[in-house]
């Protein structure tokens, strides 16, 4: 890490069939913590946001309760990381400016265990652009090294101020069926 880099508190989103690898890469990038600061909540969220159908009260919940603090959700990609409804939850309201919280950055990095074919959650997708035009998310395979990870984790925090998230999706409901 740069000294002109400083360590950003990381939100780390996932699906619980992949918490072990999640598990090893955090210890792998934040064993000294030089590298990142990592939040998560596991394999689960409280009843009160499960039972919920209102949009605002989940993403206003998710984001309180969860990503306050943090100014980039890394999406750590998984064989069925993009069918789990709590992963498009924590996405979408990183994407969200409220009156108590800024949009953080995202990126999404693919697990070596999905490496030979990644797909990425739709929301995330929905951001990732192109060569013509630049989006608010980036993908990136595994990192190699912590400098490398602290790269991907300063662009996706620059990107906050350059580039309007597209957060106009409808939230999922349900978990999809992951084949």
């Amino acid at each position: 890490m740069s000294p002109s880099q400083q360590r950003r508190k990381c939100f780390i989103s996932y699906h619980h069939d992949d918490e072990a690898e999640v598990r090893d890469f955090i210890q792998a990038f934040d064993h000294m913590r030089d590298t990142f600061i990592a939040r998560g909540i596991g394999a689960g969220m409280p009843g009160d946001v499960l039972n919920s159908v209102k949009r605002d009260y989940i993403m206003r919940r998710v984001r309180e309760s969860y990503l306050r603090d943090s100014t980039v959700t890394i999406v750590m990609i998984g064989r069925c990381t993009w069918a789990r409804r709590y992963v498009d939850w924590e996405i979408a309201s990183t994407l969200r400016n409220d009156a108590r919280n800024t949009r953080s950055g995202l990126l999404g990095i693919v697990l070596p265990s999905a490496a030979g074919a990644p797909r990425a959650p739709v929301r995330l997708s929905d951001n990732l652009g192109n060569a013509a035009a630049p989006g608010y998310a980036r993908w990136y395979h595994y990192p190699k090294s912590a400098i490398s990870l602290s790269s991907m984790i300063e662009e996706a925090y620059s990107m906050r101020a350059e580039i309007m998230p597209n957060n106009s999706r409808l939230l999922f409901s349900n978990n999809r069926e992951c084949r």
